[in-house]
Formats: C-alpha cells, sequence, structure tokens
C-alpha cells in the first residue's frame, strides 16, 4: 500500500504522521486490495479537517472529518473509513457467484 500524507497550512510532524499511520493500520487490514491512500490534514481557521482518498481494485473511497482537534479528526475520519470499507467489502462478497450443486 502507498500512502502520501500532505499537510495544507499545515506542517505534517512525525507524531501526527505515526498516529495517521496506525489508524490507518488497522482499518486498511480489513479490505486485502488497497492500492493507494492519500490522507490529506488541513487548518481553516479554527476547523481542523482530515479527509482519505483509498485507491481499491475497481473502487475509490473518500471519506472527510472535521473536529477541533487534528487527533479527533483523524479518530472520526478513521470511524467513517471503517464503516465505508466494511459497506464495500460486505457489497462485494455478496455478489460473488452462488455454487449450485452438481445434477446427477
Amino acid at each position: 500500500m502507498n500512502l502520501k500524507i500532505t499537510g495544507l497550512h499545515l506542517e505534517v510532524t512525525q507524531p501526527l504522521r505515526d498516529y495517521v499511520e496506525e489508524k490507518l493500520g488497522r482499518v486498511v487490514r480489513h479490505i486485502d486490495n488497497v492500492i493507494d491512500t492519500a490522507v490529506t490534514l488541513s487548518v481553516d481557521k479554527l476547523d481542523q479537517k482530515a479527509e482519505v482518498n483509498v485507491h481499491l481494485a475497481g473502487k475509490d473511497i473518500h471519506a472527510e472529518a472535521t473536529a477541533d482537534n487534528m487527533y479527533a479528526a483523524i479518530d472520526a475520519l478513521i470511524d467513517k473509513l471503517d464503516r465505508q470499507l466494511l459497506k464495500h467489502k460486505g457489497k462485494v462478497s455478496e455478489h460473488r457467484a452462488i455454487p449450485q450443486p452438481a445434477a446427477e
């Protein structure tokens, strides 16, 4: 998995980068076919905003969250992303072909 973390109007420090990597590592283990992940952290006046784009095989998933604290925004973002990935995984597994019993 390729991970890109960028900051808009914000310097991405090493503890912040480690926190994002740790949280994403827990979420991405649900899905095996993650190709690329891009995280954008930004500050707009008093709002701290975190966004993520996850590129899967055949699907792109986007989530964003805003909070007063950057760590809280990342936590909310990870919760949203986790729900979306589990929903996607459920849809993919539902569409698999059901084997028919062999005719005798």
